[in-house]
């Protein structure tokens, strides 16, 4: 690519709502997970928090973020995409040490995590990690039964939040029962 193709690729790439963000963010809008989107307050500005979990999830890209799973640069100006990889690394690695000192739990999926042959284990273990905290946040042990092997799902809000309005008419003694 010449230099004037690489900007223009380069310059279109986006940084919100991306196909990973959207991914995630639709799967946990299904199970009931309440979020808010890019909390400027918080060091990295997260992608997804999760305030009442006290929560940060973050969706990386791989190229940019400079995962494990993605060892090419482009061969034009190769110094720079090093340097600016590395850059990301140590800002994304000191943000989220802000986060979890402040008393947050960091959650990191990479955009490669989330292709279609990965994508079930990860959205599994992404609610398995947000039943673990929940349960944390509420004082219960994370297994409630050691020796047993199954796994639990905690209910993303209390049950106490739903209760049924009493009915008016007739029925309202039946209803103030249950």
């Amino acid at each position: 690519m010449t230099r004037e193709q690489r900007h223009r690729c380069m310059s279109r790439i986006r940084g919100r709502d991306t196909k990973p963000e959207l991914v995630v963010r639709r799967w946990l809008w299904r199970r009931g997970y309440r979020y808010r989107l890019y909390v400027k307050a918080l060091p990295g500005r997260p992608d997804i928090v999760m305030r009442k979990w006290r929560t940060a999830i973050f969706v990386n890209g791989c190229f940019w973020h400079g995962h494990d799973c993605n060892k090419r640069l482009p061969e034009t100006n190769a110094q720079f995409w090093q340097d600016k990889i590395t850059h990301n690394r140590e800002r994304d690695s000191r943000n989220q040490k802000l986060l979890q000192a402040a008393g947050w739990n960091v959650i990191v999926i990479w955009e490669c995590q989330l292709t279609p042959k990965r994508r079930m284990a990860t959205l599994h273990e992404l609610d398995l990690e947000l039943s673990r905290i929940v349960l944390a946040r509420n004082g219960a042990s994370p297994k409630p039964y050691p020796d047993a092997d199954i796994e639990w799902r905690a209910a993303a809000e209390s049950a106490t939040n739903y209760r049924r309005k009493p009915a008016s008419g007739a029925n309202q003694d039946e209803n103030e029962q249950k």
